[in-house]
């Protein structure tokens, strides 16, 4: 079993509480297994998931916690059963490591629904025993199953939020067929996720509405993102000028707000997706069945839709929009994110700020 503690050859920052401050930690990584490679992180981004497990916010955090689970880094080592990666790839790892391998799910590859549960890349039960420690280190070793290989020429900071935000938006994307030319989408929210939704979705041809209480934003969403419409939500007299306007709403918003306002202007058989964590869902059963409406949630997706996403991404030259920052900055980092003061995805420069 690794052990923990203040010695060990990988370098991390941890939070130790429930305050959420991080601070330099040491500590082993599990040794290579066969299928296993070993990974010199170069930049990991900053998701708000590492805020909610850093300040224990589901009651589920186990100290020290090392977060981190947009990962990019270079191949330095591989087990003897790896095909898939040699020494010098620049790969990328998400937000879980391992799964069973063997249930329905796992053999759809759809991995992230494992029957038997996946196992996160940070805070999680790894397979020698100890918890899972994320990408705010100096190296990592995962199976190669759940590594990505980065094309060559996508710049390593700019993929490492595809990990993470990149698939979150995509996956939904691609299932519920929000990729048809000449459809409109309208996007909730411009954060890390949404940012992604409108390069994705302007990518595919669709007709885009960017929808935020922030009038601050309209210039961004329009002139930078390439979005056709911007709204203020909080404006009834404009969403109620969108009644039946949209084939589909993805709704990128995390904390509580009303969905009813954005079912409404569903076009019939329309679809919301919401990928946000927003608490408790009140609906009225009738505002979906008159229309055939339908709502829906997703997570992340499967390792094929990852790779396909990077790839996608890397020949239609979608870059996240990125700050980046040294690891001696992680706290504020964290806090200018709870405060929506990034544009759009933090970055740490792993690679020459972890020391």
């Amino acid at each position: 079993m690794a052990r923990e503690g203040e010695k060990g050859d990988c370098i991390g920052w941890a939070a130790r509480d429930a305050s959420g401050v991080l601070s330099p930690y040491k500590f082993n990584r599990r040794p290579l297994g066969n299928d296993d490679i070993s990974i010199k992180i170069t930049n990991c981004g900053v998701c708000y998931a590492d805020v909610l497990w850093t300040r224990n916010q589901h009651h589920d955090s186990n100290y020290p916690l090392v977060p981190g689970h947009e990962i990019v880094g270079v191949v330095t080592a591989a087990g003897a059963s790896v095909t898939c990666f040699k020494a010098g790839d620049l790969v990328g790892v998400g937000t879980y490591v391992n799964s069973c391998r063997e249930c329905e799910y796992c053999n759809a590859y759809t991995e992230h629904h494992c029957a038997k549960g996946a196992i996160w890349t940070f805070n999680s039960i790894d397979i020698d025993g100890t918890f899972t420690k994320g990408g705010y280190s100096s190296y990592i070793v995962v199976h190669q199953r759940y590594c990505f290989l980065i094309p060559e020429g996508y710049p390593p900071a700019m993929a490492a939020p595809l990990l993470c935000a990149g698939i979150t938006v995509y996956s939904p994307m691609k299932h519920y067929n929000m990729n048809q030319p000449g459809k409109s989408l309208g996007v909730v929210g411009l954060g890390g996720l949404g940012h992604m939704a409108v390069k994705f979705a302007k990518s595919f041809g669709l007709n885009v509405t960017v929808f935020s209480t922030s009038a601050s934003k309209e210039e961004e969403a329009i002139q930078i993102l390439g979005a056709d419409k911007f709204v203020i939500s909080s404006d009834k007299q404009q969403m109620q000028s969108l009644s039946k306007s949209l084939d589909f709403i993805i709704d990128t918003a995390s904390g509580k707000h009303p969905l009813d306002a954005y079912v409404s202007i569903l076009k019939p058989h329309g679809v919301l997706v919401f990928v946000g964590s927003i608490g408790e869902v009140r609906l009225q059963s009738l505002d979906l069945i008159h229309g055939s409406k339908a709502i829906a949630a997703s997570a992340v997706g499967g390792t094929k839709d990852i790779q396909e996403m990077i790839e996608y991404c890397a020949a239609n030259k979608i870059y996240p929009q990125i700050e980046m920052i040294h690891i001696q900055d992680i706290n504020e980092a964290l806090e200018r994110l709870v405060n929506k003061d990034v544009k759009y995805r933090f970055v740490i420069d792993i690679e020459n700020s972890l020391k």
